[in-house]
């Protein structure tokens, strides 16, 4: 598949796939999806690369783990013939049902060697809709 051909809901699933505590929590399963090179620019401003966002979600508590976002406003852009933008809006809920936090996500998913790698991501917190 090249990014001309990009299948939304697989790069959903790419993407859900990082929410979920178990892939979370598996230093392996979260270097198998991130490219080399990868660049996270975080909700909190702070700037992270490979290394310390596979240690920093594999040393996440449980309850943190487990907070699992809705996903609004899903969409794949294709930007070059491999690579394509995720962009969509993620919100949390309080254990009441209320929106803890929205936040606007964009992601940079790239095709290295037969497979979908994420090669950079941000969050922005935004106010609730």
């Amino acid at each position: 598949m090249t990014a001309a051909d990009a299948d939304t809901e697989l790069f959903r699933a790419l993407e859900q796939k990082l929410h979920r505590p178990e892939i979370r929590r598996s230093p392996d399963a979260v270097g198998a999806l991130l490219a080399e090179g990868f660049i996270e620019f975080g909700s909190s401003g702070r700037v992270y690369d490979r290394t310390s966002i596979i240690e920093a979600l594999a040393s996440e508590s449980p309850s943190e783990a487990a907070l699992v976002p809705e996903v609004h406003d899903f969409a794949v852009h294709p930007i070059a013939p491999d690579a394509v933008l995720v962009t969509y809006r993620s919100s949390r809920h309080r254990a009441d049902g209320t929106v803890e936090r929205t936040t606007l996500r964009s992601s940079i998913w790239t095709l290295i060697d037969g497979r979908w790698q994420m090669l950079f991501h941000q969050g922005t917190i935004v106010p609730a809709l």
